[in-house]
């Protein structure tokens, strides 16, 4: 699944991140003129992409600080009456704070009722040393005496650095703080030079960018480590040693989408700026700063591919020449896109002949990249078109596709390894394919030479009728590859016919992971091996266990077992790890 981003409110440019996601995860369309096909406003008062809005358990005590006038007695109460959402970002540092304060200390606090009582002031400047590397990417520092039992979260810090820190948001037991200076450095982890964004350390996007790679690859196979441990419920002994992180070809240059935004113009500046095409000094288009909703203006991200980046000027400028058109915070929609006319490399030239989607706006057209010209796509109702291995796939600019080309090939070969490892009988072999939540077909094509038949199953409507598009285009014929949409009560009716020993499952849901009535329906369906991919290690570590209990339950005789699990880098430079876990069907 698509990450926090790392760009924009949560840019999978940031890990969404997905997401992550960002402004545009919930659209309000409003295209104000042909200029701006590249745009749609979004709501101010959607909570997920309204700059007021804060996030999630941070915004009363955010307020607090500045707006003194309201009695914190009443705050304190209100605080004390939220709940954590459960494998969110702030359960999941949480736990680092319980590990790093010991449960005594955050029992202790709670039962006081000091567990909402920061002993910083807003805007407090602190000198602290890092103790440990949050998942988020965020290191975690104790407050040191006098100060009661409290963490600190700061961005850009490595374990070890004695640091400087303005703390601007409190949360329980913790607090947030913006890096204001380097004191003592980690000399062994950190090497700025490796840094490429002259915005690094103020844009939200990126957290690893003054690390090596090996070194971001290590950290990301801990993320799963802890999330196995802290998230998924089960013994340890039935959690096999987490693979090393499988690295991304691309380290720069890799994100095949972006999402800039700008906010809300003010009247007031608008009122009093000559619009002459040139932007104003106040205007910003860019992405979110560390630690704040204000929008930094940023040219060009370097972790963007390179039609990306050149499609970016052009639009910046076209929107200088259109500002009062603006009338609420808009988000952009940059996609990287193979030209229209790029055919399978393995059919023939011939093939093709039926009438073609618009592309929209295409900011360039000289961009090559694998011998392959490549366009930007500005228009979120444009068709992208990309490549994977010899499949072409064909999706709308605003849908969801893995966002790092570089590794897909590698990323859906691990699966097909995984699902057909080597040394396997032909008796025991699995022959037939579902791939569930499947959207435009991505891992049901890249992998249907190697079965008899496949079956895509989606609740979406239309993500089905773009695979049965794509199928078509690629030459699958409907007696190999199927997409069908499925129905929530039960999702794998349309492929009862699949032999259950001859069957693997492939699941890739949304961050939040699956339901109970999902994973009820996987373990009746009972394939022989299931494939879980994810963009949150979290909620999949929670699933794994889910199924892994539930399915021992039902003393059907036999039970699943985690075979392996291993992250994938789609998001190199920032925390967020894909993650990939095998479950095997077992006698009891």
């Amino acid at each position: 699944m698509d990450p926090p981003a790392t760009s924009q409110p949560q840019v999978r440019l940031q890990m969404d991140p997905e997401e992550v996601q960002h402004i545009d995860k919930k659209p309000r369309l409003g295209f104000a003129t042909e200029e701006n096909d590249a745009i749609h406003e979004y709501d101010d008062h959607d909570p997920e992409s309204s700059k007021e809005a804060m996030e999630g358990l941070t915004s009363v005590f955010d307020q607090s600080r500045v707006k003194r006038s309201r009695p914190q007695k009443k705050l304190t109460k209100k605080m004390k009456n939220m709940v954590i959402e459960p494998y969110s970002a702030q359960d999941v540092i949480f736990r680092d704070v319980i590990s790093l304060l010991g449960q005594e200390a955050v029992d202790k606090a709670i039962q006081e009722g000091k567990d909402w009582e920061s002993p910083f002031q807003f805007r407090e400047e602190v000198e602290l040393t890092a103790s440990i590397l949050s998942s988020t990417g965020e290191s975690l520092a104790i407050a040191p005496a006098p100060y009661p039992p409290w963490v600190v979260l700061i961005p850009f810090a490595l374990p070890g650095e004695t640091v400087r820190v303005r703390i601007h948001r409190n949360c329980k037991m913790y607090s947030h703080a913006e890096l204001l200076e380097m004191i003592t450095p980690n000399t062994e982890m950190r090497d700025d030079s490796l840094i490429r964004c002259k915005y690094f350390g103020q844009c939200a996007g990126c957290q690893y960018q003054m690390l090596s790679y090996e070194t971001q690859l290590d950290l990301k196979q801990e993320v799963l480590v802890k999330a196995y441990q802290n998230f998924s419920d089960l013994p340890q002994e039935l959690i096999p040693a987490i693979s090393p992180t499988m690295g991304s070809p691309l380290q720069y240059s890799y994100r095949t989408k972006l999402t800039p935004h700008f906010d809300r113009l003010p009247k007031a500046k608008m009122a009093d700026t000559v619009l002459d095409g040139s932007r104003p000094d106040w205007f910003k288009i860019g992405f979110n700063g560390s630690g704040t909703r204000s929008v930094i203006d940023i040219e060009e991200c370097p972790i963007a591919a390179p039609a990306i980046n050149e499609g970016f000027g052009p639009l910046r400028e076209r929107i200088y020449k259109r500002l009062y058109t603006y009338k609420q915070g808009v988000s952009l929609v940059l996609r990287e896109s193979l030209p229209t006319g790029t055919r399978p490399r393995s059919h023939s030239p011939s093939f093709g002949l039926r009438p073609q989607i618009p592309m929209g706006r295409l900011e360039v057209a000289e961009t090559t990249s694998d011998t392959e010209k490549k366009v930007c796509v500005t228009d979120q109702r444009a068709t992208v078109r990309e490549r994977v291995g010899d499949t072409i796939f064909e999706y709308p600019a605003s849908a969801f596709f893995q966002n790092n080309n570089s590794i897909l090939v590698p990323f859906t070969s691990y699966i097909r390894d995984m699902i057909l490892p080597e040394g396997t009988s032909p008796q025991s072999k699995v022959t037939h394919l579902v791939d569930a939540y499947c959207g435009n077909g991505l891992f049901a094509l890249t992998l249907a030479s190697s079965f008899k038949r496949v079956a895509g199953i989606e609740l979406d409507v239309s993500a089905i009728q773009w695979a049965n598009r794509n199928a078509q285009m690629n030459k699958v014929s409907e007696d190999k590859v199927s997409f069908l949409a499925g129905h929530a009560a039960n999702i794998f009716e349309t492929v009862q016919d699949f032999p259950r020993d001859k069957t693997a499952v492939i699941i890739d849901p949304p961050r939040r992971g699956s339901d109970e009535k999902f994973i009820e329906q996987l373990i009746l369906f009972g394939s022989q091996t299931v494939v879980y991919v994810s963009c949150n290690a979290h909620t999949q570590a929670r699933d794994i266990g889910m199924i892994i209990k539930q399915s021992e339950a039902l003393k059907r005789g036999n039970k699943y077992v985690l075979d392996s699990v291993r992250g994938f880098d789609l998001f190199p430079q920032t925390a967020h790890v894909e993650s990939i876990a095998v479950l095997r069907l077992v006698p009891s």
